[in-house]
């Protein structure tokens, strides 16, 4: 998938124009209250997500051969698009406040009703998950998010065995897990359909720094029945910068 230029364009300026919204809406929540300057709320705002399907940062073809072009942009424009559009037909629904981030309503999902769990989750999972790849990802984490992998468990291997086993034995449909948990150490875990770990019915509590879909239509094109292989394959393609912002914003 080639993008002319006057797209790249418009991407630029829609992705600059999403960021400061967010970062205005979180101005009011209290969730920047607590930072100083602009660059800790810029930075703060990397973890809030908007109620609209952002522009994809690469080619459908970029993530080949781990992910194929044919499931990626089927898994976009399908089934993340579908997401997204039903939640903003719940939202109309629910008189949702948008100035505020999905975030705030993920967290008081029990208000709610089942199409704003499904949709809402759906659409702030699919948002993470294209964030956490990159074509040129790979390789492991640096400095700080490096330093607390090691210390909570033990070697990036053994947490790269932990976040497999959560990815492989999830049984049916859902998500895998890296989060910064309330006691601001990281924890693997997995979560069923689209729920995930900042929603308040969730068994497994955090901030997402990585997920990891699981549904069927993530992989199955290419790997049909072999889970296993996919989530291995998932490593060459995570992109540990932007897990590291992540991970910075969290801590703050």
């Amino acid at each position: 998938m080639n993008i002319p230029e006057n797209k790249l364009s418009r991407r630029s300026f829609l992705s600059h124009s999403s960021k400061a919204g967010i970062a205005l809406s979180l101005a009011g929540t209290g969730i920047l209250s607590a930072c100083s300057n602009s660059a800790n709320g810029d930075q703060k705002a990397l973890l809030a997500t908007s109620f609209t399907q952002t522009p994809l940062g690469y080619d459908f073809s970029a993530l080949a051969p781990h992910i194929d072009a044919m499931t990626m942009e089927i898994h976009y424009t399908k089934h993340a698009a579908g997401y997204a559009k039903n939640l903003n037909d719940a939202i109309g629904d629910e008189n949702v406040d948008t100035n505020k981030p999905l975030e705030e309503v993920l967290a008081n999902i029990s208000n709610y009703t089942t199409k704003m769990r499904n949709n809402g989750g759906g659409h702030y999972n699919h948002e993470l998950f294209w964030k956490v790849m990159s074509p040129n990802g790979g390789g492991s984490p640096a400095g700080e998010l490096s330093g607390a992998i090691d210390e909570a468990f033990g070697s990036y291997d053994a947490f790269v065995t932990e976040f497999e086993t959560a990815a492989k034995s999830r049984f049916g449909s859902g998500w895998a897990w890296l989060v910064v948990g309330e006691d601001k150490k990281l924890a693997v875990g997995s979560t069923p359909n689209q729920d995930n770990p900042l929603m308040d019915i969730s068994d497994f509590k955090g901030t997402p720094l990585l997920g990891l879909d699981v549904w069927e239509h993530a992989y199955y094109l290419n790997y049909q029945n072999r889970r296993p292989d996919y989530v291995s394959a998932f490593w060459n393609v995570v992109d540990w910068n932007s897990v590291g912002d992540r991970y910075a914003a969290a801590m703050m």
